[in-house]
């Protein structure tokens, strides 16, 4: 009876979150993200501005979550669902570059108004940490026999390059302060392989396959 109702909770709990993010999202392409407020988006989801509050610390966030949300689990299964094969580093870094240059369908509109405002930009890329424990559960599933440190350690550094990737692209750095269009500069695939490259050795190192390799 404990577990249901948790279970029950927790889906509740699910349902809220998507219906803030969907709302917010909505709002965001209807109004513009800057004539967007939280009690909007509560107001839209049901919800009241506090229960807002315990999922999301801004409007940003929400309206980036509603294009994020599956990311993380997105890339777990993508590592998984690689062939047995294939090695620890081949097997990220092609889920990453799978999952972040195929976004579904209806996130297309969603990442066009991303790159004309700042404040989602810089939401959207910190985002990209969210990947973290997913990732690392599955580094553990692949491997068999890494740490949950290790495996958190390298699930963190391929984040933090992905971060890095993202915010190259987007431009990020040289972004207009009056928020007009920024047109991503050069090809994601290509800045998210680059910028995992260094992680490669780490990745190989803690999967049997990668020492067996290097061994013969």
């Amino acid at each position: 009876m404990v577990r249901e109702r948790t279970g029950l909770r927790e889906r509740k709990k699910q349902a809220t979150r998507e219906a803030l993010r969907s709302a917010a999202l909505r709002l965001a392409l209807e109004r513009g993200p800057e004539n967007v407020r939280v009690d909007d988006i509560a107001e839209a989801a049901g919800v009241s501005p506090r229960t807002y509050n315990n999922y999301f610390s801004s409007r940003e966030q929400a309206i980036v979550a509603a294009v994020t949300a599956d990311r993380a689990s997105r890339v777990a299964r993508a590592v998984a669902d690689r062939p047995p094969g294939t090695g620890l580093a081949d097997a990220v870094v092609d889920a990453v570059v799978e999952v972040h240059t195929d976004p579904p369908e209806t996130g297309r509109d969603a990442m066009l108004l991303i790159t004309t405002s700042p404040a989602l930009r810089s939401a959207y890329v910190e985002d990209a940490t969210s990947m973290e424990d997913a990732l690392a559960d599955a580094i553990v599933e692949r491997c068999g026999d890494v740490d949950r440190t290790t495996a958190r350690v390298l699930a963190a550094g391929v984040a933090a390059a992905t971060r890095v990737a993202l915010q190259e692209w987007l431009g990020a750095a040289g972004a207009s302060p009056s928020g007009g269009l920024v047109v991503p500069t050069g090809s994601l695939p290509e800045l998210l392989r680059t910028a995992l490259a260094p992680l490669r050795p780490a990745l190989d190192a803690a999967d049997p396959r990668g020492r067996d390799q290097r061994a013969v």
